[in-house]
């Protein structure tokens, strides 16, 4: 009997190539479609407005004209990205008081529910067992 070695003795078969990755579930939802464009529109803000004061910084260390327009539009472009960020987060409250939120039942429900269960599952097999003992002692 030969080994075989590889990709096919760890799929089980031979000749099937394994996958190069196994999908896993997300550990966390996706965000709501109106909150994601917010946030996306959130990160382009800030990110411009890096770039901005970071020009104006430049620009002031270098003595050029540049300076304090960009110093003027970095002050707005800091507004705006706390406009955004502010968004976000409004927009993420709307959602949830219009479509409600996916709740977790807390520890002591769920050990809760895991007692009635085991008990249920108890009861069940002793009406099995009764009813088998029942059934083998009637002739």
């Amino acid at each position: 009997m030969e080994e075989r070695h590889g990709a096919a003795a760890e799929s089980g078969f031979a000749g099937v190539p394994r996958s190069l990755w196994v999908e896993e579930p997300a550990k966390r939802y996706r965000l709501p479609d109106p909150v994601r464009t917010a946030a996306v529109r959130a990160v382009i803000f800030m990110a411009v407005t890096l770039i901005q004061a970071m020009v104006a910084f430049l620009s002031t260390l270098a003595g050029s004209w540049l300076a304090f327009p960009m110093v003027l539009s970095s002050v707005a472009s800091t507004v705006l990205a706390t406009w955004g960020v502010l968004d976000v987060w409004v927009t993420r409250q709307v959602w949830v008081q219009r479509h409600g939120v996916v709740s977790s039942p807390s520890s002591t429900a769920r050990e809760l529910r895991r007692e009635r269960r085991r008990a249920r599952r108890a009861a069940r097999r002793e009406r099995r067992d009764a009813a088998r003992i029942r059934g083998a002692v009637t002739p």
